[in-house]
């Protein structure tokens, strides 16, 4: 399993993953070439090599035209997004980036999501970083990242609203949830593009996990600082595979009170907001009468937004939640070619090496309805091809 993690010792940015990223070998061609079929043109991806206290690394800065510099809305964005022609994965991670930079600006502004304008988030700069950043991760095929402890500064920053402390509002809003630190340096360390991207990236905030270091990538940030490097560092790698773990939280509540048809369509929307697995409980509540256990696994950043949406979404009066840790086998997700055409498949790796396999849902029930094939023949020839 590709595994990437993030060692933000001195914060993070969109321009420092991009100038990792690039350390690590993604050509800076291939995300201008990608970013501009958007389209999104008029900028310049200049990229040098610099270092901080000797270590040298990558250093990107997205120059753009005067004409260009507008603030965008998030319908804007999305738009934008939407219909380029990015792979789904590449539009998937940076949707949900600026999804969530929407969603706290919303709630700073004490405005719609859908109204909410970036100005400097919403400059071509940050569209760069943020596509960029997905393309970069793409490319060198990481299946899985974690992140370290994050790091904050002090003091103020100009924009677009005025002085405002660090962390900014939105930088601290994206962070909730996230284990963070104080380190008296006077500068903003960690911007909201920075933010956005490693909360929506990493399952999980901490040490580094056990692993097989492959190659290591500096992006070099813009200030040089006295108190430590500037730097974001970058560390590719394999995951031991006995020890693919990582912590999960598990969000629950009781009904016994709601119209059933109501189920499916919640199941979905969680889904939606970065749910890893939903389940239905059949329980017995006081006075014997049933009800059911929704059971929601997640990501501890998607923690608040499935929340909310249990709250908004069923008639649950309380949720619960808590940490819980999970062993996993090794798996992986690849695209074979069967006589219906490409279909992707999940590789799991046993404890004693016996590899199995198993077909996508999705793409064996696209095939079974256009093909019009019973949806067990199409896993069966699918098996019996990949065997």
């Amino acid at each position: 399993m590709s595994f990437a993690y993030f060692d933000c010792f001195t914060g993070i940015s969109g321009d420092m993953i991009l100038g990792a990223l690039i350390d690590l070998g993604v050509p800076g061609d291939f995300i201008v070439e990608n970013v501009r079929s958007m389209p999104l043109d008029a900028f310049q991806l200049e990229i040098s090599t610099a270092s901080r206290m000797a270590i040298h690394g990558q250093h990107v800065m997205v120059v753009v035209e005067d004409s260009n510099k507008q603030s965008r809305d998030y319908g804007d964005i999305k738009s934008l997004i939407q219909n380029g022609p990015l792979s789904d994965k590449v539009k998937g991670l940076s949707l949900k980036v600026f999804e969530r930079l929407a969603g706290v600006e919303a709630s700073i502004h004490n405005c719609s999501k859908e109204s909410v304008h970036f100005h400097e988030v919403g400059g071509v700069d940050a569209i760069v970083d943020i596509v960029g950043a997905a393309l970069g991760l793409e490319w060198l095929g990481i299946d899985k990242v974690f992140a370290s402890e994050i790091p904050v500064g002090r003091g103020f920053v100009d924009c677009q609203h005025g002085t405002l402390p660090v962390p900014a509002p939105a930088t601290l809003a994206l962070l909730d949830g996230v284990p963070v630190y104080g380190t008296g340096v006077p500068h903003e360390l960690v911007t909201p593009t920075g933010a956005a991207i490693i909360t929506c990236l990493a399952e999980q905030f901490g040490p580094m996990p056990k692993m097989l270091i492959g190659k290591i990538g500096y992006g070099v940030g813009t200030r040089d600082l006295e108190e430590r490097p500037n730097l974001l560092r970058v560390i590719l790698g394999e995951l031991d595979s006995e020890q693919d773990k990582d912590s999960v939280m598990v969000v629950e509540t009781n009904i016994d009170d709601m119209n059933p048809e109501i189920f499916g369509f919640v199941m979905e929307r969680l889904f939606e907001d970065g749910a890893l697995d939903v389940t239905w409980i059949p329980v017995f509540m006081k006075k014997s009468r049933p009800g059911t256990m929704v059971q929601v696994i997640c990501k501890e950043t998607d923690r608040d937004a499935l929340v909310r949406r249990i709250l908004s979404e069923t008639t649950a009066t309380g949720v619960r939640y808590y940490p819980a840790e999970r062993t996993k086998l090794p798996r992986k997700v690849k695209e074979v070619t069967t006589s219906y055409g490409k279909v992707r498949v999940k590789e799991v790796s046993g404890l004693a090496g016996r590899v199995s396999m198993a077909p996508e849902y999705e793409d064996c029930k696209k095939i079974a309805l256009e093909k019009n094939v019973p949806l067990k023949v199409v896993y069966e020839t699918v098996l019996k091809e990949t065997s």
